[in-house]
């Protein structure tokens, strides 16, 4: 995890919104800046490690994006949602960074979120299984589950930050769009296409499952 700093400064500030501690620290405020990061050192590093795979690089990519942010911060628009715009920043440095070690990321799967924060909550895991009971449900949960991450690792990088951004950050789709800097529709096409793509990656690892298990005359 990325170094905390101290409680005093975090809980001298712990009442104050994102937008109020961002524009404090235009201004100067060191306090302010490291409340900032004290409080999204847990959510953003976290997202960090499941979209690159590598706990390691994941907290190299933090202060990267900190440090981005410290200097972008004049160029931040007072009043605009900080959240998407810190995400934008530490997506694009995670992507720079994949394609600097030239691999794709390694996705976790154990955390549950709904699609722009919209409809029943439940993991990205349940709702394809829902989707899709048969054959998937011949394979057992942790095949399931090795099938479904290797699927998600095989997709396209514009449809697993989509899902990653969806499924586990729980954001909205108007944030995901600042986030990636595409129009909402996109989003939700994007989403769409992913979820589909791997229902069919699915389908296909269920089916070779089953083959392999099918005695032959």
């Amino acid at each position: 995890m990325p170094q905390t700093v101290s409680s005093e400064v975090t809980g001298s500030n712990a009442g104050l919104t994102d937008e109020v501690l961002l524009e404090a620290a235009r201004g100067g405020d060191r306090d302010a800046f490291d409340s900032l990061v004290h409080r999204y050192e847990k959510e953003l590093y976290g997202y960090l490690r499941r979209y690159l795979g590598d706990a390691v690089l994941a907290e190299d990519i933090f202060q990267n994006t900190f440090l981005k942010v410290y200097e972008k911060i004049h160029q931040y628009e007072p009043g605009r949602p900080v959240r998407p715009w810190l995400y934008t920043i530490a997506t694009h440095q995670a992507v720079d960074a994949l394609r600097r070690v030239n691999r794709r990321s390694a996705v976790s799967l154990d955390r549950k979120g709904s699609p722009g924060a919209e409809g029943d909550q439940s993991s990205l895991a349940d709702l394809l299984v829902s989707k899709d009971q048969s054959p998937q449900d011949a394979l057992s949960q942790e095949e399931q589950k090795q099938a479904l991450r290797m699927a998600v690792e095989e997709l396209p990088e514009l449809y697993r930050e989509v899902l990653l951004l969806a499924y586990y950050q729980e954001m909205k789709y108007k944030d995901i769009a600042e986030v990636l800097r595409v129009p909402v529709g996109t989003v939700k096409s994007r989403l769409h296409a992913a979820v589909g793509k791997l229902l069919l990656k699915l389908r296909g690892s269920a089916d070779g499952a089953l083959a392999a298990l099918d005695p032959q005359d």
